[in-house]
């Protein structure tokens, strides 16, 4: 006989997602961290950034002077001509360009340097939630998959034991050799449901070490969420003011104006000054000073398009930023509608795991008298079970919602968590090459330098 205790523990362990001793235990937090630090994705876009920021320094390098130098040689022979004497010359030359007006021009490239990092520094804000929210449901997942497999386990033994008093009955007559038989199929569908459930514990393993960097060991229960917007307007509203896929679709449509006027601008003339001082190998010196005026009178066409290409881009930077927003919207409606449905989920599964245990309890006492059959019981047990392990998931789904609303508002960042560590500084490398420095070779230079070690890449 299946004794009752066996199923009161079945039913409090359902209640919760996890069991066991917090004592050591990896948290939420700790997975959240190592995601942060061991993100490849992460790192992949800092670098993009960097690379951005680069190109900050090239649009303002354009604007300083450039030195080049050159050393040439000849030899030449003549007929009737003294060898190794006039047949050979050298020269040295230093020679040096700058721009001095370009009406604009060039501090427009500058301008729209700038605005790109800005988006790429939203857009990085938009990789790290992806990273944490993935983290967060990598964290969830195990630990539902733990319970599944814990709940499996418990219903291969209780219908063990069901098969088990099915033989002693058969024994002495009470029921037939089909009611034994149903048993045993229903304890080969459990523990083909409990392969199942290794299988899907296993999977959610390998998708925890791939985003959290290791393997889970003993996980702390999951502590309570953080506070979300109590309204769907609410939620809509924050994440039109700072979701980063809005903020980075509004730098692009700033970047596409700026290439408008950079287009209009290329019509303009520009004013270049230039020097150059060399000395041959007689010791013969020459200066050289020059100002060139320079300026388009006829591309075929190719100013034209620019122009109209500009305003292209700039019209589709505008219906982007449209479809971010309606984007935006729609992902916050979804979201605060798996929450609810979450929560609905849950209050549904209360309820039914209440009926299903005093319907599986009533059963069992009525076989026991004769008046159910081993099916009865059987199904009466099935029934429990799925309303345990839907209770498990709408847990699961329901805490995943909060995080997933989270990110949809925009706020599912490290600093908005309070995870307690230092950020990457979008900022530190931007501030160190945006004036162009000469690597190693300036304070800035040297301020690069402890930026690069900062970050582990020098």
């Amino acid at each position: 006989m299946i004794r009752k205790t066996v199923y009161i523990g079945v039913i409090s362990m359902v209640l919760a997602l996890t069991l066991g001793a917090a004592a050591r235990a990896e948290t939420l937090t700790d997975a959240l961290i190592s995601a942060y630090k061991t993100s490849g994705l992460l790192d992949q876009n800092r670098a993009l950034l960097r690379a951005a920021d680069e190109d900050v320094a090239q649009a303002v390098a354009g604007l300083r002077p450039v030195l080049n130098y050159i050393v040439s040689s000849s030899y030449s022979s003549i007929a009737d001509q003294v060898p190794m004497n006039d047949g050979i010359s050298a020269n040295l030359e230093l020679s040096t360009s700058f721009l001095l007006y370009d009406f604009g021009r060039s501090r427009l490239g500058i301008d729209i340097a700038k605005e790109n990092v800005l988006a790429l520094r939203e857009a990085l804000v938009g990789v790290e939630q992806n990273v944490l929210l993935r983290a967060v449901a990598a964290y969830v997942g195990v630990q539902r998959d733990i319970s599944i497999v814990d709940l499996r386990n418990n219903n291969v033994r209780l219908i063990t034991q069901e098969l088990r008093a099915a033989r002693d009955r058969f024994e002495v007559g009470e029921i037939t050799r089909t009611d034994v038989s149903l048993a045993q199929a229903r304890l080969a569908a459990a523990e083909s449901g409990l392969a199942v459930a290794n299988g899907n514990l296993a999977i959610s393993r390998e998708e925890y070490r791939a985003v959290v960097g290791r393997y889970p060991g003993n996980l702390a229960p999951l502590p309570t969420p953080p506070a979300t917007a109590g309204t769907l307007d609410g939620v809509i509203a924050s994440a039109r003011k700072q979701h980063p896929d809005i903020l980075q679709a509004q730098r692009n449509v700033t970047v596409a104006e700026l290439g408008i006027a950079s287009a209009n601008a290329s019509r303009r003339p520009s004013l270049s000054g230039s020097a150059n001082v060399g000395i041959d190998r007689d010791g013969e010196d020459s200066h050289r000073l020059g100002l060139t005026l320079s300026g388009p009178i006829y591309s075929g066409g190719a100013i034209a398009s620019a122009e109209r290409r500009a305003a292209a881009q700039r019209d589709a930077s505008l219906a982007n930023l449209h479809l971010a927003r309606i984007a935006i919207d729609q992902n916050a409606s979804n979201a605060w509608a798996r929450l609810n449905v979450a929560n609905a989920a849950i209050q549904a599964s209360d309820q039914q795991i209440r009926a299903a245990t005093v319907a599986f309890e009533g059963v069992r006492e009525e076989a026991a008298l004769g008046a159910r059959t081993t099916l009865d019981v059987l199904d009466a047990e099935q029934e429990l079970l799925d309303a345990a392990a839907s209770r498990i998931s709408a847990v699961s789904d329901r805490y995943i919602a909060i995080y997933d609303l989270l990110a949809a508002m925009g706020l599912l960042t490290v600093d908005h968590l309070n995870l307690g560590i230092a950020t990457y500084d979008a900022s530190a490398y931007y501030n160190a090459v945006k004036s162009a420095p000469s690597y190693r070779v300036s304070p800035q230079g040297d301020k690069l330098d402890r930026v690069l070690q900062g970050i582990g890449k020098n």
